[in-house]
């Protein structure tokens, strides 16, 4: 056969043949060689191959599973079919991949390798397509350290010397186009690292969808057929810095379950979710991740799939379903978006091609001990690419109204929960993540300008200066940030039993004096409800009276208090264990008079908030409240007024369960007042102390104001007052 000696001892075979060649695309595939035309197929287990439809027969190199033609120039053109037959007798026929060239942009390859390829989900991943007419799909992967990459599934029997994959040059980028292959194909990618010669077989980073665990493949998925019907929703969604946003945290795997107990659709969950929104009033959802997931348990923090919807509930489709409905009704879409850690699942993105390649090396950088997870390598460019890529994707082709991104303090801190010794000082000898910071930064501003309305929100637990500021001023970029430090001190203090909290009363107090250095979310969120921490309902002191008068304070504090509103899922209703991700919740329970008490008073609270502007309007200036009267310790008793211009609302809040009567608070102006909302009343389950009818403030000094007002305060008792004339009119301040 010609070129047969040459072929048996050619370095470049030898490694074809061992499945160890970078570019294999220089030997298989049609040449002009020595004024011959030669064809060259390598195809494991096949008996007999041939080119159609001119019917060449391909010979055997001898000992081997490669097959070649040799002919004159021109017997075969540049595309052509291959037809053989297996040991079993079965024939095959398809396109030969390697008679099509490469298909991936060298300017977006280069974008990609300098962390400039914002949309490298379009440059990487599998994607349907056609070329010269023929159907099939583009495989691509970034593995800088492979010494082969193959791309395998049931098409090849998962065998990785069947379609090895072209490297293009030194930017460690790989690429295949295999005809005949489209939606629904499994596939995953074969890595032989080099020197070692160890296979890795991983899922594809950025799959737009996976099997459904604990299978692990990826599947090709097709271009999204989804028609949106949101676009009055996103044209006026940039409210949200003065409006009302009121969060109802959800993990779709553990809100409601099916009649089996199994997961709902995401269709079915819109529906439902829509429904129980309307009657509570929140005016958006952010759901726990569905960035596609192995475990359950991690309830999606510790994500594989950065650009797929996790298959437990359905199509990536129906997901995009899921967003527009909730839009269609009025109520926006956050994500939980995880970029701060992954997984060290042998299929994911640890050790991808057998070295770090998305993390560090060093352990003292690139993991983290507490959760045994691995850590991004953030100055690394096509990391940066590929993280910021996924934020836009969710925010862009599923119109997601904004992320929160967790665990921002362990991407900043080199120290993070680490023991001297354990971590590497930066280039200053400080512990700042000096690379997180400035990724976090160009990624908040990729996702603001490409992506207006859309908001970032940052769970950062420290005291990081400027998280929320523009990153023109040195800030990170932040739209909001979880107000921990607020959360943490308040339910210090709600877990109290009353007789006690006079003496903490500077707890309540502490957080104005930086509640706007930042636009901040006050989140009472699933972290509290967790890991023995018990519910909200079970955090609360006293007798079961007592406890859901307390959780009704609690929520009418912090629906008055300034900042955004989250809440996580069954605390609405007061569920008395905690969350388990397993079980669903327990809505049985919402049938109990105290529970639909609590749940009616959150409504009417979520009505409040978003029918007052003053509650709202300056929720992260300070020209939103004033202090009436911080210093009550003995009665533990706090007012304070919520104020937009001269439109203005009182609220004062009673922490004992001692009705207080006569209580006299100072007020802005004279004239009738309205009791606009009673935490007490017994359309909640409460005991109904309080103010009926109109309010007179008389024009008589009192605790700096020009006038004052005597109440009746409910025990455990929250009430929110409004001047029956609305809008004051007066000057704002104190007299």
């Amino acid at each position: 056969m010609p070129g047969t000696t040459d072929i048996q001892t050619s370095s470049a075979l030898r490694r074809l043949l061992e499945a160890r060649h970078h570019d294999p695309f220089s030997l298989l595939g049609r040449h002009e060689e020595n004024g011959s035309c030669v064809v060259r197929a390598l195809i494991p287990g096949a008996r007999r191959v041939s080119i159609e439809p001119a019917g060449h027969a391909l010979e055997r190199a001898p000992g081997t599973d490669l097959f070649v033609w040799q002919g004159e120039p021109g017997e075969v053109g540049q595309r052509y079919r291959l037809a053989w037959t297996d040991a079993a007798g079965r024939t095959r026929e398809d396109w030969d991949p390697y008679c099509f060239g490469p298909q991936l942009p060298a300017d977006a390859i280069d974008a990609f390798s300098q962390g400039r390829n914002h949309h490298a989900q379009e440059l990487l991943g599998a994607r349907p397509l056609e070329l010269d007419g023929i159907p099939g799909t583009l495989f691509a992967t970034w593995a800088p350290n492979a010494e082969r990459v193959s791309v395998i599934g049931d098409f090849n029997a998962w065998d990785g010397r069947r379609h090895p994959m072209r490297c293009r040059g030194s930017s460690g980028v790989w690429e295949l186009f295999v005809p005949g292959l489209g939606a629904g194909t499994l596939y995953k990618f074969e890595l032989r690292n080099n020197p070692r010669g160890t296979i890795h077989v991983k899922s594809d980073p950025y799959a737009r969808r996976f099997e459904v665990r604990p299978a692990t493949a990826s599947v090709v998925e097709a271009p999204s057929t989804h028609e949106w019907g949101d676009a009055d929703w996103m044209a006026g969604r940039d409210h949200w810095l003065d409006g009302p946003v009121s969060v109802y945290e959800v993990h779709l795997g553990s809100w409601r379950h099916d009649g089996d107990g199994r997961f709902l659709g995401y269709r079915e969950l819109a529906r439902q979710l829509v429904d129980h929104l309307r009657d509570t009033g929140f005016t958006h959802v952010e759901l726990l991740p569905v960035t596609e997931h192995p475990l359950d348990a991690s309830w999606g923090y510790q994500t594989i799939g950065y650009f797929a919807p996790t298959s437990r509930h359905g199509s990536p489709d129906d997901f995009r379903y899921f967003v527009d409905h909730l839009h269609r009704h009025g109520i926006g879409v956050y994500l939980d978006w995880v970029p701060g850690h992954f997984p060290k699942d042998a299929h994911g993105l640890a050790r991808f091609d057998g070295s770090a390649a998305y993390e560090h090396e060093d352990p003292r950088l690139g993991e983290h001990r507490d959760w045994g997870t691995l850590i991004f390598n953030y100055g690394r460019s096509e990391v940066r690419s590929f993280l910021i890529s996924s934020a836009l994707f969710w925010l862009e082709s599923f119109h997601l109204d904004g992320l929160r991104v967790d665990a921002v303090a362990s991407m900043l801190y080199l120290d993070y929960s680490r023991e001297p010794g354990d971590w590497i000082p930066n280039r200053y000898g400080g512990n700042e993540n000096l690379e997180a910071v400035e990724f976090l930064r160009e990624l908040n501003r990729a996702t603001h300008g490409r992506c207006p309305g859309s908001v970032m929100v940052a769970e950062e637990s420290t005291a990081w200066p400027q998280v929320t500021r523009p990153t023109w001023l040195g800030g990170l970029g932040f739209s909001m940030k979880w107000n921990m430090g607020w959360m943490h001190d308040t339910l210090v203090y709600m877990t109290r039993d009353p007789i006690y909290r006079h003496y903490h009363h500077d707890i309540l107090t502490f957080g104005l004096l930086y509640a706007f250095t930042e636009n901040f979310v006050l989140p009472f969120s699933h972290d509290e409800v967790v890991h023995g921490k018990g519910s909200m309902l079970g955090k609360m002191p006293g007798d079961e009276w007592q406890k859901l008068a307390n959780l009704r304070l609690l929520y009418s504090y912090m629906f008055t208090y300034p900042g955004k509103k989250l809440l996580f899922m069954g605390s609405e209703f007061a569920v008395e264990r905690e969350w388990d991700h397993e079980r669903e919740l327990d809505w049985a329970r919402m049938q109990d008079p105290g529970r639909a008490g609590l749940l009616r008073l959150v409504a009417d609270l979520n009505g409040l908030y978003r029918g007052e502007r003053a509650l709202y309007r300056h929720d992260f200036e300070g020209a939103g409240f004033e202090w009436i009267d911080c210093h009550d310790a003995a009665q533990s008793v706090i007012s304070y007024i919520r104020r937009d211009g001269p439109r203005f609302v009182v609220v004062v809040l009673n922490f004992t369960p001692v009705p207080r009567e006569g209580y006299r608070i100072g007020v802005p102006v004279a004239g009738p007042y309205a009791e606009a909302f009673n935490s007490d009343s017994a359309h909640y389950g409460g005991s109904n102390v309080g103010n009926l009818g109109q309010l007179e403030a008389l024009a008589e000094p009192w605790m700096g104001r020009r006038c004052s007002l005597t109440l009746r305060l409910p025990p455990l008792g929250a009430l929110v007052l409004r001047p029956a004339a609305g809008d004051a009119g007066e000057a704002t301040g104190p007299a």
